[in-house]
Parts: C-alpha cells; structure tokens; sequence
C-alpha cells in the first residue's frame, strides 16, 4: 500500500470527511482492520485565507508547496490539496514535489466524463468560480461549466465561509442553493459539481434535480486507487 499526504486544514471540516471517506475505501476494498496509510499536514486556514483575500497566491503556492515537500519527505507517494480553490496553486505545489500530486479537477472532469454529462454547474467560491483555472481545465477535458450569477456566486461563497468551513449546516442554505440548481437546469446544466470540498456537508449529490458530482468523495476515492494500486479488493487483514 502507498502512502497518502493530505494538505488540509482548508478547512478541517472537510479534511475530516477526506480522512473518513479514504479510511471507509480501504476498509471496503481490503476488508478486516485494514485502514489507510495517511500522512496529513493541516495548516491554519486563516492565514491561507488572508493570502486570498489579498491576491497573493504565489506565496500561498509556495506555503503549499513547502507542505507537499514535507509530506514527500515524511514518507507520502502521492499528494491531495484538500481544497478546490487551492488547485489554482497545483503547479506550484507540483513544482515543489516528486510526489504525485492528484489533480481535484481532473478527477471531476473524469468521472463527469464517463457518466455522459458535458455542461456541469459548478457550484463552489467565489476564487474557483470568476478565476479561469477551473473552467479551462474543464475545457480541455471536453466540458463547459456553467457558473450562477453574481447574486448566486456570492450566496455560495458567503455559504462556503461563513457557515459550512465554521461547521454550520443550515436547511435555509440548503434551500437557497437548490434553487440554484433548479435555474441551472433551467438554463440548460445537466449536473452539478460540488465543487467545494465543504458542500458534501450540506446537498446530498444523489438526491438532486440533476446528476450531482462530489469532488470530495471522487478525490478521496482517487487517493484510494492511487494507494492500492492492483491490490485485490478481498485481501484481508
């Protein structure tokens, strides 16, 4: 079994639901008391966020980056930003390790792929929504994401921060956003990426209007099949 580094605190609800869900895969593939083998460093999400704010994200790419060089050195063979947003610094992070780094988006954009969706909603923050870096690496894979208004952007941003990264899950928020999707699929999207690693703690990607895509879950579920490679699935402890 490899060994996986996470890059997380951005924010810790979400890393916890990494940590859960690699754990649960392995236990399901392996079987017995099997778990994963995790290297996670978690940074303070303030200061990451204080870099944002600011525009500075060359120096969040090295603070990244330096992570994912401890990581390599601590013993991790691949590498996850927890965090969408934070893929718009992957290069850097890359740059910085011979650890594999396993890309959010491309993931997405695969498992999209291969159930035939071609104009995902991304709902995620502001940063991944108005930045370029999602949308065109979407592109290239064949998708055109579609992204809510101004009035939409900023409920899913206020929603990300001010709630789900502060561990508040509200139905009202809940709400809101379902009617997000419900004018996407109105203006043509035929799914929805959660892309945010937070959202899985409030929509249920089964239980939408349209096909939904939780980065988180496909992220995690990477890492899994980075880590066992060809180890058979009925391999007990």
């Amino acid at each position: 079994m490899k060994t996986i580094g996470l890059i997380g605190g951005m924010s810790f609800e979400s890393t916890a639901v990494y940590y859960r869900m690699i754990n649960e895969a392995v236990r399901e593939r392996l079987g017995g008391l099997h778990s994963a083998e995790v290297l996670v460093h978690s940074v303070d999400f303030q200061s990451i966020v204080e870099l944002q704010k600011t525009g500075r994200w060359d120096a969040a790419g090295a603070r990244l980056g330096a992570v994912a060089a401890g990581l390599e050195k601590a013993g991790a063979d691949c590498v996850l930003i927890c965090t969408n947003t934070m893929h718009l610094v992957a290069d850097a992070v890359q740059a910085a390790t011979k650890a594999t780094l396993l890309n959010i988006i491309d993931e997405t954009a695969r498992e999209i792929l291969a159930k035939s969706s071609r104009r995902p909603l991304l709902l995620a923050t502001r940063y991944t929504m108005e930045h370029d870096f999602y949308a065109k690496r979407m592109k290239a894979a064949g998708l055109d994401v579609m992204v809510p208004d101004e009035a939409g952007r900023t409920l899913m941003h206020d929603v990300i921060f001010n709630e789900l990264c502060q561990g508040k899950v509200l139905d009202s928020s809940r709400d809101r956003v379902l009617a997000l999707i419900e004018t996407a699929r109105a203006e043509g999207a035929d799914s929805v990426i959660l892309g945010c690693t937070e959202i899985c703690l409030l929509l249920d990607p089964d239980a939408l209007a349209l096909p939904g895509f939780d980065s988180t879950a496909i992220h995690a579920r990477a890492a899994v099949d980075f880590a066992l490679g060809s180890l058979p699935a009925s391999m007990a402890a």
